[in-house]
């Protein structure tokens, strides 16, 4: 009997020993016990907890528009919008009169669907009439939520003048975990409207992007938010302020660009940051991005390298030429520029200011620092641009880039003519790996290979990853 108890005791210590260590177990693990009691809370019916990478299907976009620019801005729209992989609508106030599939994109003419929708007559019920237009703007979030569409992680947001550039939008965007807010975009690059508007709005022509978990906590107090703040001037302002409320702060992403400039953006585009390329916008007011080539043109010029090598876009390189004193910019795709004078790598990746701000079109202040354009040719770079690209095998490309001599030269200067001698450069290099920017970033060294005679008409230079002790010097 006295054996029989021992064993019982000993079998109840045992069971209460298991079950208190694996309730202690339980309790320091309190993720796997929130999946099990309530699955995605933000997402509802998002994600699983190990999703696979983010993709072009993941991405809604938003874009607003209206009847009257419809047909006007089909064409620049259909530079970017892939109607195999892009999701999303283009969002009117009313029906367009012309629903024609051709549009007309400079002087070729292309057949391309672009979806669009009206939107939710809601808009129209807010008091003040002249702040409708940005409440309707606002409320596309809302209008593109209740779609309700499967597996959306983000929800982009933009205007119908804005081209963007969706592979490196998906390369910035797979960096954050979508299953938590998130706020994704820039402000302005002119002083003056950021002071106005907030350093902390992101500016919705150069587009910005909410989570999914942010747009649904959005969603649901959007329209007595968006009567607080009946007074803000845009939309992207109210969101702004929407989302402040919620609590979740703008976190700033380069690559977007609202171009709240006036003139040439040459400039900027030469230093691009050291930042994939994701959008432009206000191009329509701008000055071509090429010379002797329309506005439309000019973005097919870049958007042409950009679908072979769409992480390299832009992205800045220096080397010099040790023999002539040279000093050279390349901007992938697009310009070279080359100095007959030693200039440092940290004055060549200050934009020359070859524009001025948006709304006082003043010579600033910016956001960023600028270098005045000489007014004397002989004190400018020589500029070289984009002229053919060419795939090299199936990692490598091969770009070429003409002399300019649309503007004013330099008649008198022997250092100039050696340079004005050079009538093309080439430049090869091996394409950024889709990872490039998932990385610490880190610019690219360029060498010269070919240095040739003294009035050589070519120049060939190679971009490469940087030596491991090897820094950009004069």
């Amino acid at each position: 009997m006295f054996a029989l108890v021992s064993r019982t005791t000993l079998f109840l210590c045992l069971f209460t020993s298991i079950n208190l260590l694996l309730y202690i177990s339980f309790l320091n693990h309190p993720h796997s016990y929130l999946r099990f009691t309530c699955p995605n809370l933000e997402t509802g019916s998002g994600p699983p907890p190990h999703a696979s990478p983010t993709n072009i299907s993941h991405l809604f976009f938003g874009i607003g528009g209206s009847a009257k620019t419809w047909e006007k801005r089909r064409a620049l729209s259909s530079l970017w919008w892939d109607v195999e992989s892009t999701r999303g609508f283009f969002w009117l106030d009313e029906e367009p009169l012309n629903k024609k599939k051709t549009i007309n994109s400079g002087d070729t003419k292309a057949e391309i669907s672009l979806p669009y929708r009206v939107s939710s007559p809601v808009w129209t019920w807010f008091t003040h009439s002249h702040l409708r237009p940005g409440v309707r703007m606002a409320r596309i979030i809302l209008d593109s939520y209740n779609l309700k569409l499967p597996d959306v992680r983000w929800f982009v947001m933009g205007d119908d003048d804005t081209v963007f550039f969706t592979h490196n939008l998906v390369s910035v965007l797979a960096r954050y975990d979508h299953r938590e807010m998130w706020y994704v975009g820039v402000n302005s690059e002119s002083v003056e409207q950021s002071v106005k508007h907030g350093y902390g709005t992101s500016f919705g022509g150069g587009g910005f992007a909410l989570s999914y978990p942010l747009a649904e906590k959005l969603v649901k107090v959007l329209d007595g938010c968006l009567d607080r703040y009946q007074n803000f001037y845009g939309s992207d302002e109210r969101i702004c302020a929407c989302i402040t409320e919620i609590g979740v702060p703008l976190t700033k992403e380069p690559g977007f660009h609202q171009f709240d400039i006036r003139g040439d953006a040459y400039g900027l585009l030469a230093a691009h940051p050291m930042a994939p390329l994701v959008s432009l916008h206000h191009v329509e007011v701008l000055a071509p991005m090429f010379p002797n080539k329309t506005r439309i043109h000019s973005l097919k010029s870049l958007i042409e390298p950009y679908r072979l090598d769409p992480h390299r876009i832009l992205q800045q390189s220096v080397c010099y030429d040790s023999k002539r004193k040279w000093s050279i910019s390349v901007a992938w795709g697009y310009t070279i520029q080359i100095y007959p004078w030693p200039v440092t790598a940290a004055e060549l990746n200050i934009p020359l200011q070859t524009f001025k701000t948006w709304k006082t079109k003043s010579n600033g202040p910016f956001t960023f620092n600028t270098r005045l354009m000489p007014a004397d040719p002989c004190e400018r770079p020589v500029m070289y641009f984009l002229d053919q690209v060419e795939e090299v095998g199936s990692i490598g490309t091969r770009t070429s880039y003409k002399l300019d001599t649309s503007g004013k030269t330099c008649n008198n200067s022997a250092d100039y003519d050696l340079v004005m001698a050079v009538k093309s450069i080439r430049v090869t290099s091996m394409k950024m790996a889709p990872d490039h920017w998932h990385k610490a970033p880190h610019r690219q060294c360029c060498e010269i290979m070919d240095k040739g005679g003294k009035k050589s008409r070519n120049m060939l230079i190679r971009i490469r990853k940087c030596r491991q002790w090897e820094t950009t010097a004069i």
